[in-house]
């Protein structure tokens, strides 16, 4: 066939089976009409905001039913309790790493010098109208919404580290019973994790549309002239991250043998989507399949990716401290080390308790300008211009955060299968949607490995035996018999 021919049905054929094309075709699509026509920015923003809502009706039952799967997958909640400590200290180490990096490169090169604002001509309502009137919560406070006052409610208000704490639950609860006493119930709960992501399927179909929205609303919104008012600012912030990403994988790569960029290549359609969108939720359930096919186990992807959304914002970091700085900055307050220090101390508190506030960013600035005492409150009011700019940078370097997160955790708890780890980042085994059957001929796909509750259910269909987790010592291997080598931890 002449090339003529042949290059334009290549070309349909790859907008149609590609989701990263799609999406980068969106994403083009959706800046130059924003450009062109920004009268248009609030007619195309219901169709990001709609995917976003889509995505996250199944995050909350798909955590649970991970978590769940998981740690009975681990067998004893020893295993699980280890990964979730072993989490919170890597998450501890990285999100003060970002902290200091953004305020060592602040230090360096000044981004709000010379700007000489009067803080008594800005406009401090507008914070309040971007927080909604809202506040950080205090530990005390941040450690008891943590739990749940009731099941239903932690399903409804969409409230993460409350489902997990759900999911621990009733997890220990069926290692207690044994898979004898309630023999039904992994069976049902890996069948709904299966629907769940059948859902998503469908949902991320609409990915190139939110994509296009989003970016319409962006550009058409706040325009391209921000960029030369802040320039400075945000060339300052996406550096940081970057360096920051640098460091990132060479920690991977210490701590694995892992390749960041191989994973990214990986990853590619997720994280264009989440830049898309400026959400990380969005591609939270993919980001699960993807890990988990990757070779990170159950319990490891189910507990530490959705807990670092809530402890490990390394992008948020970045720009809280960089953010603080430049405020400082720019009304002419110079801070003294030991200021510094106490920024370090309020932003590694109050940035463990954003995920999910609205305006959480400038709740977190202001606490940290009043804490101070020496920044005017309102002059937190100068990164209202900006702060959607950043929201690309703060998706993507926390997400890429998190992800690094799952494999460096899996591999200390010996929960990562290196071998399948490497194929697949590789591209000698392609990825394979876990509502979808690979199709017959194709030597590079390969069905995830069964779970032991996968092959629990399918042994009772046959008539033997299930193994009841439960009922083997601490520490047995049975239960994960039929795992891929390098997986039992």
């Amino acid at each position: 066939m002449p090339p003529s021919v042949s290059s334009p049905r290549r070309v349909a054929r790859i907008l149609r089976t590609s989701l990263f094309a799609q999406v980068a075709c969106a994403l083009v699509l959706g800046i130059v009409v924003g450009r062109l026509w920004p009268d248009t920015a609030t007619t195309f923003q219901p169709l990001g905001d709609g995917f976003v809502r889509l995505i996250k009706t199944v995050i909350s039952p798909l955590v649970f039913c991970v978590v769940v799967v998981g740690i009975a997958k681990a067998g004893n909640l020893k295993a699980f309790g280890r990964i979730g400590l072993k989490a919170l200290i890597w998450f501890e180490i990285a999100s003060t790493a970002a902290l200091l990096i953004g305020l060592i490169a602040a230090n360096v090169f000044a981004p709000g010098s010379g700007m000489n604002v009067d803080p008594s001509k800005l406009d401090a309502s507008a914070v309040d109208d971007k927080t909604a009137g809202g506040a950080l919560p205090t530990t005390t406070e941040f450690i008891l919404n943590a739990l749940p006052q009731s099941a239903v409610g932690a399903f409804a208000e969409n409230s993460l580290l409350q489902v997990l704490v759900l999911a621990c639950l009733t997890g220990a609860a069926l290692l207690h019973l044994g898979h004898t006493k309630v023999p039904a119930i992994l069976p049902a709960i890996e069948q709904a994790q299966e629907i769940i992501f059948a859902i998503v399927g469908f949902v991320m179909k609409l990915a190139p549309l939110a994509v296009f929205g989003a970016m319409v609303h962006l550009v058409g919104e706040y325009g391209l002239g921000v960029m030369k008012t802040y320039g400075k600012l945000i060339v300052l912030c996406y550096a940081v991250a970057l360096v920051f990403l640098v460091l990132l994988a060479v920690a991977l790569k210490l701590v694995t043998g892992l390749s960041l960029w191989k994973f990214v290549r990986y990853t590619r359609a997720e994280l264009l989507l989440a830049l898309g969108t400026a959400s990380s939720e969005t591609v939270m359930p993919r980001m699960m399949q993807k890990l988990r096919q990757a070779g990170a186990r159950d319990d490891a992807v189910g507990l530490v990716l959705p807990t670092g959304y809530s402890f490990n914002l390394d992008g948020a970091s970045i720009y809280l401290s960089i953010g603080t700085l430049f405020i400082a900055q720019a009304v002419g307050v110079d801070l003294s080390l030991s200021q510094q220090v106490t920024v370090i101390l309020v932003l590694m508190l109050t940035s463990k308790g954003m995920a999910g506030i609205p305006g959480s960013a400038f709740l977190a600035l202001s606490a940290t300008a009043s804490s101070l005492g020496a920044i005017p409150a309102g002059a937190v009011a100068l990164l209202l211009g900006v702060d959607r700019i950043m929201d690309s940078m703060r998706v993507v370097t926390n997400l890429l955060g998190n992800c690094v997160a799952v494999f460096a955790v899996s591999r200390w708890e010996g929960a990562l299968d290196m071998d399948r780890a490497k194929k697949m980042l590789d591209g000698e085994i392609a990825f394979v949607e876990e509502d979808v059957t690979p199709a017959d001929g194709d030597p590079k796909a390969e069905v995830p490995s069964q779970t032991p509750q996968t092959a629990s259910a399918d042994a009772q269909g046959k008539g033997e035996e299930p193994v009841d987790a439960a009922e083997e010592p601490a520490g047995s291997t049975a239960s994960l018999a039929k795992e891929p080598a390098g997986e039992v931890s």
